[in-house]
Formats: C-alpha cells, structure tokens, sequence
C-alpha cells in the first residue's frame, strides 16, 4: 500500500477499530487518513507523505480538535466537546511527546540566550521563534511557545 510506517499503522488501527466496532477510533483515524490523502494529492503532483509530514497533518488535526472543544464547552454543548475531545486524545496517541509548560520555559530561556534576543525586547520575538520551530515542531503548541517567549522577552 504505501511506504510509511505512520500511514500503515493508522490503517492498521483503523481496521483493527472497525472489527471492534470502535465507532469513535474508527471515524477519528479514516478522517485521519482523508487528511493524510488530501495532503499527498495538494499542490502540482501528487506525492507520498514521509512520516515526519504525516505527524504535521495529524497535529494539525489535533488542534482543531482541541480548539472546538473550548468553541464547543464555550458555547455549552458538552456532548459535542466531549465528541471532540475524543478525537483529539485519540489522535493524541499518534504523535511525539508533548513538551511540559517547565520544558518550553527552559528551551525559550536557552533560545534566548543563544541568539542574543534579550537585548531586542519584544523586537526578537521573530528571531527566537524562527530559532526555537524546529526544537518544538509537532512537540508543543505554536501559541503557547508563542507566549512564553513573548512574556520573557517582555512583549
């Protein structure tokens, strides 16, 4: 079928979830994959995924997952947020360990320091978060990066 062991495990667990009449898992991992699809066809030529996209496309997806379910609990539909909720913990399993709140305060401070930014103020925002991407890509909320670097560099 395909040469990446994310996408094949996805399907594996998705058939694994239909003969289980796992109807949450099952509806979470084939829209999963129909993201998964989408991307590879997006753009000139279709192309496969390598593994490290395929968790882009499945972070994403837990994203929305969690913004709809504050949307939804804002909007006091509980049994919709919990549907949600679901989801994005079942997507949850697919991707890397997530960073602690400690673990982001530790990794903004050393970015700091290492590309001189203090100094800047809030003008270095750009430079550390351009240096700090690819340590938190997939690991950590690009919001909540986001803040903490802009509460240390006093923004």
């Amino acid at each position: 079928m395909s040469n990446s062991g994310m996408k094949q495990r996805l399907h594996d667990d998705m058939t694994a979830a239909l003969k289980a009449r796992d109807e949450i898992r099952k509806s979470t991992l084939r829209m999963a994959l129909t993201a998964i699809t989408k991307a590879e066809v997006a753009g000139k030529e279709a192309r496969e995924l390598s593994d490290p996209e395929i968790v882009d496309v499945l972070s994403s997806e837990a994203k929305k997952r969690r913004e709809s379910v504050v949307a939804y609990r804002d909007a006091g539909r509980a049994e919709l947020a919990e549907k949600e909720q679901a989801e994005a913990d079942i997507l949850a399993g697919y991707l890397p360990e997530q960073l602690s709140e400690d673990e982001i305060k530790v990794l903004v401070t050393e970015t700091i320091a290492a590309t001189g930014a203090a100094e800047l103020g809030p003008r270095g925002i750009g430079k550390v978060m351009g240096a700090l991407q690819p340590k938190v890509k997939g690991k950590a909320d690009g919001g909540v990066v986001s803040a903490e670097v802009k509460r240390q560099l006093g923004a």
